[in-house]
């Protein structure tokens, strides 16, 4: 039934009650009896709720389980084990997290403001930020990790983070139009201050680089710019990237000086 899927993706988000009825713009009386099937939903809650749960509209309402990977954030050394479930679960280490965390606010805090700066772009800045620092310098800056989506990369744990960021009110996302397309922006809290103490000064000068080559661009242009990239073209769908195969790049998305054998 969907009123126990619906409570099934939102235990295994962990997300309260009153968070999705928030959400949905509702009571959260009102949300437990759509959990209790004593409640139809209508087609803008189902939308809404497919969105929550980072599900497409017909998987959500065909209640099939999202094959996104889930990521747990590893605080300690010390690893938990988990409940096997089927779908791909990722580890991200808490200094991965933190990085991720303050250079998409660095990146927010600078030009999230702009009109194009919505979902698709931060999601496309994110990944070149990350693959270009390691084609550069063969190190990675963040070292995220990013799967091949029909619109281009998807850093796996920018729903996470978004979340924490959403709970902790550093930003709040809202939905607009950018030239009639529908469009999901983060706008981030003007009181906050930005912790940068995980980035080096090196980090932060190559993130500058990338958002004055690539903000301006709108999200059909750096979405189609990224399906250039090697490490797109030759990972399945659903895949992750490798950053290895940076070095493989055509001279069209390549940013590093080769020498000439």
């Amino acid at each position: 039934m969907l009123c126990k899927f619906i409570q099934e993706q939102r235990l295994k988000y962990h997300m309260t009650q009153d968070y999705v009825a928030s959400k949905l713009g509702m009571s959260r009386p009102t949300y437990t009896q759509i959990e209790n099937s004593k409640r139809e939903l209508t087609i803008s809650e189902a939308k809404k709720l497919a969105e929550i749960f980072d599900m497409i509209l017909e998987d959500f309402l065909n209640e099939k389980p999202s094959i996104k990977p889930i990521v747990q954030i590893k605080k300690s050394k010390k690893l938990k084990f988990v409940k096997k479930e089927p779908t791909m679960r990722i580890s991200i280490p808490q200094e991965k997290a933190d990085k991720f965390e303050q250079t998409l606010l660095y990146i927010l805090k600078k030009i999230g403001g702009k009109s194009n700066i919505g979902q698709t772009v931060l999601y496309k800045l994110l990944y070149f930020i990350d693959f270009d620092y390691y084609e550069k310098y063969e190190t990675q800056l963040i070292g995220a990790k990013y799967i091949k989506n029909k619109y281009g990369p998807t850093p796996i744990i920018f729903s996470k983070i978004i979340h924490l960021l959403e709970s902790a009110d550093k930003i709040e996302k809202i939905k607009s139009k950018y030239y009639k397309h529908d469009q999901t922006k983060y706008l981030i809290n003007p009181q906050l201050e930005i912790n940068l103490s995980a980035l080096t000064s090196q980090e932060l000068a190559h993130i500058d680089w990338e958002i004055d080559r690539l903000s301006d661009m709108t999200a059909s242009q750096i979405s189609a710019f990224s399906h250039r990239d090697t490490p797109w073209l030759v990972a399945k769908n659903r895949e992750l990237l490798e950053y290895e195969h940076v070095f493989y790049r055509t001279d069209e998305t390549s940013i590093r000086q080769y020498e000439q054998l």
